[in-house]
């Protein structure tokens, strides 16, 4: 099962989710994916997931998080001994989202929410300093105009990396790699 975690005021109506769900259903495998639409606080978003995750046998999960979602995808390997796919994933929710505290909007639902220290109080406690850089496949452009793209290369040092010179925060390259992302999933052997 491939359970993809969208990102920071995003929903399972996001291109990535949308473009890897089609690819999936196009080559039989639709099954064996799913996006919950996650909730804004963490604590809930991670109870979702986790609830998404006892669904299966644990060695056949494989996590994929865009931005926000790649943190709480790492947060959820490291405690569940799951496989990661992280695109262009934030490291510091904590600290990089300060500046946003405020009234925020969904870009697809558009439901509005106040983004508070609670978030980031949340957030701070699932930071792991480290990982076991084995469990991942860490995607990444240079141009991620949102997120600096080397902190994502230090954390993850020693995973399976792509690091593609310039695109941006929304991985242009994406489509490319979801054969790379299904095999690493173990779903196909291509």
């Amino acid at each position: 099962m491939l359970i993809y975690l969208h990102g920071f005021n995003s929903s399972p109506g996001s291109h990535k989710a949308q473009v890897l769900k089609r690819y999936m259903e196009e080559h039989g495998l639709g099954e064996h994916y799913c996006c919950p639409a996650l909730p804004h606080l963490p604590k809930r978003a991670i109870a979702m997931v986790e609830a998404e995750i006892a669904k299966y046998p644990l060695d056949a999960v494989t996590l994929v998080g865009s931005s926000l979602g790649g943190f709480y995808a790492t947060y959820l390997a490291e405690r569940h001994d799951l496989r990661a796919v992280l695109i262009n994933p934030a490291v510091y929710p904590h600290e990089d989202l300060r500046a946003y505290l405020g009234v925020q909007r969904n870009l697809y639902t558009h439901q509005q929410y106040e983004l508070t220290e609670e978030h980031l109080r949340q957030w701070e406690k699932l930071y792991l300093p480290t990982v076991r850089p084995q469990r991942y496949l860490l995607l990444v452009e240079t141009g991620d105009e949102v997120l600096d793209y080397r902190d994502a290369v230090e954390k993850y040092q020693g995973a399976q990396q792509i690091v593609i010179e310039g695109g941006d925060h929304s991985l242009q390259s994406f489509p490319g790699h979801i054969p790379l992302i299904l095999k690493f999933a173990g779903l196909t052997r291509a």
